[in-house]
């Protein structure tokens, strides 16, 4: 606190460890003269390892207090296990995101960041990072670790918060700290006037350390989602698979495709089947998908019996229909797009970014509007399953009168508590985040779903990588894997999109009713192996291997991603090969294992022997997932799959 004249005021006014529903709660609270008081909370449960973090700012003197800076959390005295500056030890790890790129790592030294100790050790230093808008994760995640390379130590924080937030490393003498929370003024155009009495509540922050790596203290933070994900409906125990006809119909569902498709999903193991983005349209085949949304009236060419007609059709093949709502967002050609009054703005003026405005969502009429046409009509049809869209954000924010940034914050938590009054709603209700894929990729948002889309990244053959950067922020039993099928595939192009959803959960798209039967005798078996692999997915931990080259675009080498249950009763391999492969992998294995059963292509040959997986005749983009279980004995066990070229 020595580092900012302004918490300098504030002194120790009280320390206490309190019990909520059995869950210990450090409460530390610090007081200034004039009665502006500061209330940290450390939240820790018997068997994790991560820390919660909740701050608030109490007003608690006669005036108001204009607040322009709220941090969530701030860890300092890095690395104590060096009494020098810890040159060249200190390694700082983040994770770039870009559309259908998402969560790809960068490390840098402090050297690298101009985070050296001056030779006075005077100068505050700082490499402050984050987002302004409404995806939280459209250029980094918010994510942060430091790791001590010679300690082995490595601190990390993630935040959970769908507005605009920052991060720092900051280096004052010999001491470097991580701090985030709500962007500020200064990066965010942030400030807010606390009235007396007033309460505010800064982004919950999830902390943990580890004697490991970052892909360690990851998992760590990761860990903090399963409360969240334990709450979703019961459904989700078993990792239920998805088909969402985006890549089918591309915006223009209809109702004898979406019947067709029922009929060839129709007992094969697929639970969902989503009717995505385009269902609105009006009669006119020029009319976009983007441009119509915002009134939700089933458009009467596709749907000429109504949506509810499909939904029925859909569970008599005992399936849950699922339905695609962008409902923040209006677009250019809906009657809604009109409805300036009830629509956020910026310097007076409806805020307009392309094609699309937003809903103020802190306005009744809005939320009344949005019950009716959204909430109602998920229940009088009958769908049990909502794909929630985001695709424009609101940079700066929109008008308050404490400024851009307030309002922004303020449309924030209106979202939370729409999405929230759902769930209250219908519980059994399966919700999907979804924010031009992973935008909104966050513990908030994350939290508040079942599961979310990890990409729109939907026939690329960079899926399997994104898929594994995206392991150091949420659980693979809630990322939405893309597979992309069509009759044209050959049967090495089908496996290695198929092995991709292995990682997380198997989300289906595509033509499959064009499938032949040799074709979707490989989905077929991929379901299979899926639905026993679930409990691996759902419960296990992670850690990938292989070597690949920086592009993304165009994938070099391979990649394994292992997956182990604690317990020891099961093990997951999944593992691509890209441009320039190996022909052989070895996979080390922790303790002794025995396949169980694989799913691959071509001439691949398996083997265990000597605690690794050995695989063998890997061609370049092949897809291979191996099932082991713990082995009888301690001698080799080999597997040959037969050419299916």
């Amino acid at each position: 606190m020595r580092w900012s004249p302004s918490t300098s005021r504030f002194r120790l006014a009280e320390h206490v460890v309190e019990h909520v529903g059995g869950v210990p709660r450090i409460l530390t609270a610090m007081r200034t003269v004039e009665g502006l008081r500061l209330e940290h909370t450390l939240i820790h449960r018997a068997g994790e390892n991560h820390l919660g973090v909740e701050v608030e700012f109490v007003n608690d003197s006669p005036e108001p207090v204009t607040v322009d800076a709220l941090t969530s959390f701030n860890f300092s005295g890095i690395s104590p296990f060096d009494s020098a500056d810890s040159p060249e030890r200190l390694v700082v790890h983040r994770l770039r995101s870009s559309w259908s790129a998402e969560a790809q790592p960068v490390s840098d030294t402090i050297e690298s960041l101009q985070l050296e100790r001056s030779w006075l050790g005077i100068a505050r230093l700082s490499e402050r990072f984050g987002q302004v808008g409404t995806m939280p994760a459209r250029g980094w995640f918010p994510f942060l670790a430091v790791e001590d390379k010679v300690a082995r130590v490595t601190w990390g924080a993630h935040l959970a918060w769908a507005g605009s937030w920052q991060m720092e490393v900051a280096r004052l003498g010999d001491d470097v700290a991580i701090s985030g929370g709500l962007a500020d003024r200064e990066f965010g155009h942030w400030s807010h006037t606390a009235m007396p009495g007033e309460r505010l509540a800064a982004p919950t922050a999830i902390l943990s350390c580890t004697q490991g790596t970052v892909d360690d203290v990851a998992d760590r933070l990761v860990a903090a989602q399963n409360e969240a994900a334990d709450a979703q409906p019961e459904s989700e125990r078993s990792l239920p698979i998805v088909f969402n006809e985006w890549c089918t119909s591309w915006g223009n569902p209809d109702r004898e495709r979406l019947i067709a498709i029922a009929d060839r999903l129709s007992g094969e193991g697929v639970e969902y089947l989503v009717i995505d983005a385009g269902w609105f349209r009006g009669t006119s085949p020029d009319v976009s998908w983007a441009l119509a949304h915002g009134d939700w009236i089933p458009s009467p060419d596709l749907f000429p019996h109504g949506l509810k007609e499909v939904a029925d059709r859909i569970r008599d093949r005992g399936m849950t229909p699922g339905l695609w709502f962008e409902f923040e967002t209006v677009g250019e050609d809906s009657t809604a797009f009109t409805l300036t009054d009830h629509l956020l703005q910026r310097d007076g003026a409806p805020f307009t970014v392309g094609n699309r405005r937003f809903w103020d969502l802190t306005d009744p009429f809005a939320v009344d509007y949005l019950t009716t046409r959204v909430v109602d009509r998920l229940e009088h049809d009958g769908f049990g399953y909502l794909k929630v869209d985001y695709n424009e954000h609101l940079g700066l924010g929109t008008d308050h009168a404490d400024g851009l940034g307030e309002g922004l914050r303020r449309q924030v938590l209106a979202g939370y508590r729409f999405l929230d009054g759902i769930r209250d709603r219908l519980p059994q209700l399966v919700i999907e985040n979804c924010a031009s894929g992973g935008h909104r990729l966050e513990p908030s948002m994350i939290g508040r779903t079942a599961m979310s889309s990890f990409s729109d990244a939907h026939e690329v053959p960079e899926i399997p990588l994104i898929a594994g950067n995206l392991l150091s922020v949420m659980l693979p039993r809630q990322m939405q894997i893309w597979s992309v099928l069509h009759p044209s595939d050959s049967d090495q192009r089908l496996v290695y999109s198929l092995a991709a959803t292995f990682i997380g959960r198997m989300c289906l798209s595509g033509d499959v009713v064009g499938l032949d039967e040799t074709q979707w005798d490989i989905v077929r078996r991929a379901i299979a192996l899926y639905q026993r692999a679930s409990p691996i997915i759902r419960n296990g931990r992670s850690r990938r291997g292989g070597v690949h080259g920086p592009s993304l675009r165009h994938p070099t080498g391979w990649q394994s991603v292992t997956r182990y249950v604690d317990d020891g009763r099961g093990l997951l391999v999944v593992l691509h090969t890209f441009s320039k492969g190996p022909g052989s992998v070895q996979i080390p294995l922790d303790g002794s294992w025995r396949i169980e059963e694989s799913l691959s292509c071509g001439s691949t040959s398996l083997l265990v022997e000597e605690g690794e997986l050995r695989i063998d005749g890997l061609r370049d983009f092949e897809g291979v997932v191996v099932r082991l279980k713990p082995a009888r004995t301690g001698k080799g066990e080999s597997l040959s799959m037969p050419n299916r070229d």
